[in-house]
């Protein structure tokens, strides 16, 4: 049989991240990498814990998953780690009430989260939300904060 290095048998999980790793994404919606519905299923089957990261920031997790178990993959929501969730663990942490400047399809991620007289922006890859107006709005919250708090949901 095949020797396994020591470190190798110590390993109990596996973070992978999945734009790039697991598909490659274009314009038709992306097309999964030749051989990563079957090591999924073999990390998976091996009893290893799997957890992926996304960066993703213009759908849910629920959305995201479905387009990759469309793809073949065998995943659940709670295997994927997401910048949306993130951030509203921060905000119930610190009892911050958001003013959203992101995608409309992501806005579901936040539906726990007080929302009223917002202490803060929560900005993420807003694509047609995007605008001045919008822009402006999310401005005016910060200017009206003696300790401005601006979340981003990825870089820039």
């Amino acid at each position: 049989g095949r020797e396994m290095a020591a470190w190798a048998r110590a390993v109990r999980g596996l973070l992978l991240d999945v734009s790039g790793v697991l598909y490659d994404s274009g314009g038709d919606g992306g097309v999964p990498i030749a051989g990563s519905v079957e090591a999924v299923r073999r990390i998976k089957a091996s009893g290893l814990k799997l957890q992926l990261c996304t960066n993703e920031t213009q759908a849910t997790r629920e959305k995201f998953v479905k387009k990759l178990q469309g793809m073949g993959f065998d995943i659940s929501v709670a295997e994927v780690t997401a910048p949306a969730p993130a951030a509203c663990r921060i905000l119930k942490e610190r009892s911050l009430r958001p003013h959203l400047l992101v995608h409309n399809d992501l806005v579901p991620e936040f539906a726990e989260i007080d929302k009223t007289n917002p202490n803060c922006v929560v900005l993420g890859d807003a694509a047609e939300n995007f605008t001045y107006a919008n822009l402006n709005e999310a401005f005016r919250v910060l200017i009206g904060m003696e300790k401005p708090v601006l979340i981003s949901l990825g870089r820039g």
